[in-house]
């Protein structure tokens, strides 16, 4: 790696969710990937448990996206998004819908999650200016919730150091999360808690419904830890929501297309939201692309307003909204996502990864361990003042062990592809394991 990183400068390049200048004394380099592992610098071949950043489930270096990004270059690199079209968007508009939970049937594409997060959270806005009802404009989230980082999805997102630098967001209210002592170390959905949920209304009364716009959360959150639903919690979301005329968002930018061993968390759990947020494996991570879809009702909001024809009926896009290239990628990718059952893989392989997962409980410094489909944390004992402390050092022991291992906060977070295979787990979970006991 000496070669590569001495032709490098490091300081010209500003890391997003880094520590720069570790990272400039110690720089972890990945140069290729394939199928579930990289390639880092010295040639190593390095396991990916995270799939990326939750984002390349379906295996890296899948040949018919490449090919369908490179064919789509050479032909149409670009088209205007705002008045003009390309056909590959309706193509792809129609495909999400398709796969969409019932009663979700209208997809305005964005270019990450972050950018899906804000435009929900504008849509929700502005649907009640169209019905005639401006005041309902308050946004309530979660604790530990995330939405990406734009200042929207930032407000409404319940973690607190990463609004804690930007003075002011978005504001907003957040309900308690669902992290309940008694439910540690579930084996999935657990059992006791539904009733947080009614923190819910209790907060839609004081402010009075006829403020309230929308209610952001996750079905399972991610990186706030893996913080699994009790069983009931979410269909008293949606009641509530219901009873009090307040519209429900589903976050499934990190759940969405098979990572809970279902299409989407609302199918799994059979919740329909009103609004949901799209991306990652949208296009397996290959080219940044979000989604939002909604119900009818909210589209027809806009589409019967009474405006001239030509007259634009939702103020907001972006420059690449439904990139030709993007769109490629995504039509490419859920070809994939349905032709190799990718939900069903997912849904397969979860019961042993609950089990491996589970076995690391005796492990030192583990308090807690979370999963629901391929999607698992272990929340680690704090040492000191500082609960990122451990997590991060078991995530550098784990990549000198040849895995790539992510930590938030207090938790090590593990959402391996879904092509991966029994003995790729059983490597992860040994590796985790021998990391977890080579820290302090």
């Amino acid at each position: 790696m000496a070669d590569i990183a001495e032709a490098l400068n490091f300081d010209s390049y500003w890391m997003p969710f880094s520590g720069n200048r570790q990272f400039k004394t110690e720089p972890k380099l990945i140069v290729a990937a394939e199928g579930c592992h990289y390639t880092d610098a010295d040639g190593r071949r390095v396991f990916d448990s995270l799939s990326g950043l939750w984002c390349v489930s379906f295996g890296h270096g899948r040949a018919e996206i490449a090919e369908a990004i490179a064919s789509t270059a050479k032909t149409l690199d670009y088209a205007p998004p705002f008045q003009y079209a390309h056909p590959m968007a309706f193509e792809l508009a129609e495909r999400v819908r398709r796969l969409a939970p019932a009663g979700l049937e209208h997809v305005f594409f964005t270019n990450s999650g972050s950018e899906s997060a804000d435009t929900a959270i504008k849509i929700a806005r502005a649907y009640w200016t169209r019905r005639g009802r401006p005041e309902k404009a308050r946004l309530i989230g979660r604790e530990k919730g995330y939405h990406g980082v734009n200042v929207g999805g930032t407000g409404v997102g319940g973690i607190p150091d990463n609004r804690a630098w930007f003075g002011d967001m978005l504001a907003s209210e957040h309900l308690p999360h669902t992290l309940i002592e008694g439910n540690r170390f579930t084996r999935g959905v657990p059992a006791h808690g539904a009733e947080v949920a009614d923190v819910l209304e209790q907060r839609i009364l004081e402010h009075g419904a006829e403020t309230v716009a929308a209610v952001m959360v996750e079905p399972v959150s991610g990186s706030g830890g893996v913080i699994v639903p009790p069983a009931g919690y979410l269909e008293r979301l949606r009641e509530i929501c219901d009873r009090h005329d307040v519209l429900l968002i589903f976050d499934e930018v990190l759940t969405g297309f098979g990572r809970l061993g279902a299409a989407f968390g609302a199918d799994l759990f059979g919740v329909t939201p009103d609004i949901m947020t799209l991306a990652k494996n949208l296009t397996n991570g290959a080219v940044p692309m979000g989604a939002v879809v909604t119900s009818d009702a909210i589209y027809d909001a806009f589409m019967a307003a009474d405006l001239p024809r030509h007259a634009v009926e939702l103020a907001h896009g972006y420059t690449y909204s439904a990139h030709p290239l993007a769109c490629a990628a995504a039509l490419a990718a859920m070809d994939i996502f349905e032709n190799e059952r990718m939900a069903e893989r997912a849904a397969e392989l979860a019961p042993y990864f609950e089990q491996q997962l589970h076995g690391l409980r005796a492990a030192p410094h583990v308090v807690d361990i979370r999963n629901l489909g391929l999607a698992g944390a272990l929340e680690i004992e704090t040492a000191g003042d500082d609960p990122t402390c451990r997590p991060w050092a078991i995530a550098n022991a784990a990549w000198e062990r040849g895995m790539y291992l992510r930590f938030g906060g207090n938790t090590v977070q593990l959402g391996p592809p879904f092509i991966a295979e029994r003995a790729d787990i059983d490597f992860m979970c040994d590796v985790l394991d021998a990391a977890i006991r080579s820290v302090d």
